[in-house]
């Protein structure tokens, strides 16, 4: 029985490795290619994405460079319109300055000038009113002084005197 046994243990064996070797073939012929097809797909794939991500990766350093240069700009831009503003208020405010300084010294002569003449017309005025008062009062002098006879012989005696003197 042993032997038997012996020989059907033997027997099964090489069975099974006959068998185990069929599946094999079997398996490499139409499970192994397309396993190993799907493996490649998939390792293929798993590369596409890396360096799909790499190229991403990359895309995106040269947006944030990108955006980074235009923000200099931006700023660089935005200080130079500053700086050309700061100058503008500045001749404006100058401009309007001197504007004002050369209208007040306008001002300031115009009104000189009208208080000049002003002035000019009071002293002609005083001048005129002092020669109406200095006939006025003459002609009432000689008014009084011409009314007495006695006094009219005196002023003509004196004037003689005078102008023998000279």
């Amino acid at each position: 029985m042993e032997k038997l046994i012996e020989q059907f243990s033997l027997g099964l064996f090489f069975w099974q490795l006959v068998l185990f070797v069929g599946l094999l073939l079997l398996l490499r012929k139409f499970a192994w290619k397309p396993i190993l097809n799907a493996v490649e797909k998939r390792e293929e794939g798993i590369k596409n994405a890396l360096d799909a991500a790499e190229a991403a990766k990359k895309e995106m350093q040269n947006v944030t460079a990108d955006s980074e240069k235009l923000l200099k700009e931006a700023r660089a831009e935005r200080d130079v319109l500053l700086k050309e503003a700061r100058e503008i208020k500045e001749s404006i405010i100058s401009e309007a300055k001197e504007q004002a300084n050369a209208e007040g010294d306008k001002m300031i002569k115009q009104a000189q000038a009208a208080i000049e003449s002003e002035k000019k017309a009071a002293v002609a005025e005083i001048k005129a009113q002092v020669a109406n008062l200095s006939l006025e009062i003459a002609e009432k002098v000689i008014k009084e002084e011409l009314s007495n006879k006695d006094k009219q012989l005196k002023l003509v005696d004196d004037m003689l005197g005078d102008i023998k003197l000279n």
